[in-house]
């Protein structure tokens, strides 16, 4: 078997076998095959498409190509949670201790920020102290303790995924449904977790702008979960304004915990105990996804939850004061404040649309994200909303704020924040369904 015969194969539509598969997987992974071999057969793949079988057989290569948890260890059903990416999308802090709190045991993997989303593992280290990097018997002793633990990705699990990703990335092949299911689920898979329940974000603030896009996406993740034998649900959830009214590392743990006291905005803390109902559904907590947002809204209403949130924090070697006093995070040097503009002519108006793209792009200029890979982050920096869709809005009235210690990066991410906002005279249409779909 060569590659040029099996980008050739690919190239001219015809379906790859698993041997074909593995063959490409194991050898990118090992070094045998060149990038630029790997690049031409990406591209294939993604001009002719791979069909689910196909899709199936890159996922298990890319599952295969490194370790998978052992959780066996832990009693009960564990449950993972993964976000596909969103703007101001903090709701992994809010409802893995919803669902332990419940007692769903959550062993979750996180990630890092991608382009103009946010990561987990970088608002996690935004908590001094926390450490996000735990050996493997810390890791399962953790959950055995408290039953709950947040950890980064290990260089161990799928790694094929790694090397085929940064590939992807500077190639123009990351936006195909088949190519995206693989990465997730490969590491999902690996994991080690029984049951997965997936938050596939739809909209101007998500990879997937569409429904149709969305639909296929989260059916073959469903697909791919259940072939392997995992539980998998997927909830398709609206992403075109950001969730809650903070984006940015340091902002969006406060206000995460904000939510876990009672305090938090109307939609992160509705998506939340929408996706700790299903979480606790899934982990048989309940028998429904219905009974579970009940068992979610108690966790919250009785300070379970808070309280499961300091226990993390504590676990990890994170500074727990900073629940209570928010001094304690990274403070920024400067804000900056937005205003409506001066060339919209108006008295009174609403905010009819808040592109979460433009949002999500201005908050990683500020420093909360990186522009190359390796950019190190300014933890104090982001965006606080302070208008969301249908709020009323004055001509001179502040709709947003900019934090962050380089006053110049912030100066240059206030054009793409005032160009987010739509402001018509008109107040928009309702706006207020999140939950857009369920597929099981």
């Amino acid at each position: 078997m060569n590659m040029p015969d099996v980008i050739q194969k690919k190239r001219d539509g015809g379906e790859l076998s698993r041997a074909e598969i593995d063959f490409f997987v194991q050898g990118f992974t090992a070094g045998t095959i060149p990038d630029y071999q790997a690049a031409a057969l990406l591209m294939a793949m993604f001009l002719r498409k791979l069909n689910l079988e196909e899709t199936y057989h890159l996922t298990e290569a890319m599952r295969l190509s490194g370790e998978s948890a052992d959780l066996s260890a832990i009693p009960g059903i564990k449950v993972d949670k993964h976000s596909t990416g969103g703007v101001g999308d903090k709701t992994t802090l809010v409802v893995a201790p919803l669902a332990a709190a419940c007692g769903v045991p959550i062993a979750k993997m996180s990630g890092r920020g991608l382009g103009f989303t946010g990561g987990t593992i970088d608002k996690l280290e935004a908590i001094p102290g926390f450490q996000t990097a735990v050996a493997p018997t810390d890791f399962l002793d953790q959950i055995g303790r408290i039953g709950l633990a947040v950890v980064g990705q290990t260089a161990r699990i799928a790694p094929a995924d790694k090397k085929i990703y940064v590939l992807r990335d500077v190639t123009a092949t990351v936006d195909d449904i088949s190519l995206i299911t693989a990465s997730i689920m490969s590491k999902k898979l690996a994991s080690g977790s029984d049951a997965i329940v997936l938050d596939v974000k739809c909209g101007k603030g998500a990879f997937m702008e569409d429904m149709e896009s969305a639909g296929q996406l989260a059916r073959m993740m469903v697909d791919m979960g259940r072939q392997a034998g995992k539980k998998t649900i997927a909830l398709i959830t609206d992403a075109n304004q950001p969730l809650g009214q903070t984006v940015g590392n340091s902002l969006e743990v406060i206000e995460a915990i904000e939510t876990l006291k009672g305090a938090g905005p109307a939609d992160i803390t509705e998506l939340s105990l929408v996706l700790a109902g299903y979480m606790i559904y899934a982990g048989e907590k309940a028998d429904t996804p219905e009974a579970g947002r009940k068992m979610a809204e108690a966790a919250l209403a009785d300070g379970r939850a808070l309280a499961k949130l300091r226990q993390l924090i504590t676990a990890q070697g994170g500074d727990p004061a900073v629940i209570d006093d928010y001094s304690r995070f990274p403070q920024p040097a400067n804000c900056l404040h937005i205003y409506a503009s001066s060339a919209q002519p108006f008295s009174a108006a609403y905010v009819t649309a808040i592109n979460a793209r433009r949002i999500g792009l201005a908050s990683q200029h500020s420093g909360a994200g990186r522009i190359q890979k390796d950019d190190p982050l300014d933890l104090s920096a982001g965006i606080r909303l302070l208008k969301k869709v249908g709020d009323p809005v004055k001509a001179d009235a502040a709709i947003a704020v900019l934090y962050g210690n380089d006053i110049a990066k912030l100066e240059a991410a206030a054009g793409e924040v005032r160009t987010a906002f739509t402001i018509e005279t008109a107040p928009p249409k309702d706006s207020s369904l999140l939950i857009l779909d369920v597929i099981e």
